[in-house]
């Protein structure tokens, strides 16, 4: 009866100590599938969403700002003689150009202003990307059901007035206005952060000057 006791002991033991390397064996393959899975969406999946995302952030920041700058110059219908003033000699020639801060500033504030309502809304509705993207290969990126990323605005927008000078024939002068909006978003991936930046020049507007334009202003800018 002893020995029957004993080697019921005996296989209980070797039972447990088997099934314990087994339990380890199965915790070691686990942990290396997660491993393996880690390494091959940092190196594979990771590049594709960051791809697909910068992309539709670039788009959406694009989108806003130009918006923007296109309400804004409608809803002051600012023109030419009202952002730049020109002072002229007795004979016509251009004695000096000067930018109208008041109405540069105030178009400036509008745009900032417009710009981050524009932004703050489109990035409520976040960065849609497909589920096809999370595979790493790049001709099923753009298949399957879509998961929703965050986008963040970051920092100011900022906007500024720039100025060109073109000549245009015998004493004549092509001065064109730019607007230039720069916004920052910063795009919530699971694996990283990414910051995008998206500057757009937008023509205000432009105008031909009759007369012989100083050499300091044909290769300045006027609103620096």
């Amino acid at each position: 009866m002893a020995q029957y006791a004993y080697e019921g002991t005996y296989r209980y033991k070797r039972y447990r100590k088997s099934r314990g390397k087994k339990k380890y064996i199965v915790i070691a393959v686990i942990l290396t599938a997660i491993v393996i899975m880690v390494i091959y969406f940092q190196r594979n999946v990771s590049d594709i969403l960051v791809t697909l995302s910068e992309t539709q952030a670039r788009a959406i920041a694009a989108e806003s700002v130009n918006d923007a700058v296109a309400t804004t110059l409608r809803w002051n219908g600012i023109d030419y003689d009202e952002l730049v003033h020109i002072t002229r000699d007795g004979e016509g020639n251009v004695l000096s150009i000067e930018a109208d801060a008041q109405n540069v500033n105030l178009l400036a504030r509008q745009t900032v202003t417009l710009s981050m309502t524009n932004l703050n809304a489109a990035c409520e509705e976040g960065i849609p990307v497909p589920i096809g993207a999370f595979t790493g290969i790049e001709v099923l990126a753009g298949f399957g059901p879509e998961v929703t990323f965050q986008i963040i605005p970051v920092g100011m927008v900022t906007a500024e007035f720039e100025s060109t000078f073109e000549t245009a024939g015998l004493n004549q002068t092509v001065h064109s206005i730019y607007l230039n909006v720069t916004a920052t978003v910063s795009i919530v991936l699971p694996s990283k952060s990414r910051e995008v930046q998206v500057s757009t020049d937008v023509l205000v507007c432009e105008s031909v000057i009759v007369g012989k334009v100083p050499d300091a202003y044909l290769h300045g800018n006027i609103f620096s």
